[in-house]
C-alpha cells in the first residue's frame, strides 16, 4: 500500500459505508485516535500527517465492527488486505 491521499481516502471509505464519521480533531490521543462507538465516530489526531493517518486506520479497522456487506467490492478487497496483513504482523505497512 502507497501512504499517500489516494489510499488515505480507500480507507476513510471503508468506515464512511459502515455509516462511521471520520473527524480530524485536536487532542490528547495516546494513540493518535479515539472512537465514540456509540455515535459511530472516529476522531483522529489532525496533526498526523497522511503517512500517520493511514497507519492510524490501519491499526483501527480491524477494531470496529465492520459489517462487510456493506462495502463496495474495491472496499472488501481492501479490508481484506488490511485484515491479512494486520494478522500476520502488526508492523507490516509500517
Amino acid at each position: 500500500m502507497k501512504f499517500n491521499e489516494q489510499s488515505l481516502r480507500k480507507l476513510e471509505a471503508i468506515l464512511s459505508q459502515c455509516d462511521y464519521v471520520i473527524r480530524y480533531e485536536r487532542g490528547n490521543f495516546q494513540s493518535g485516535w479515539c472512537l465514540l462507538e456509540a455515535k459511530r465516530v472516529v476522531v483522529l489526531n489532525k496533526f498526523l500527517d497522511v503517512e500517520g493517518r493511514i497507519n492510524t486506520l490501519i491499526d483501527l479497522i480491524p477494531q470496529i465492527n465492520i459489517n462487510y456487506d456493506r462495502l463496495t467490492i474495491e472496499s472488501q478487497r481492501l479490508f481484506d488486505e488490511v485484515n491479512k496483513k494486520v494478522s500476520k504482523s502488526p508492523d507490516s505497512f509500517t
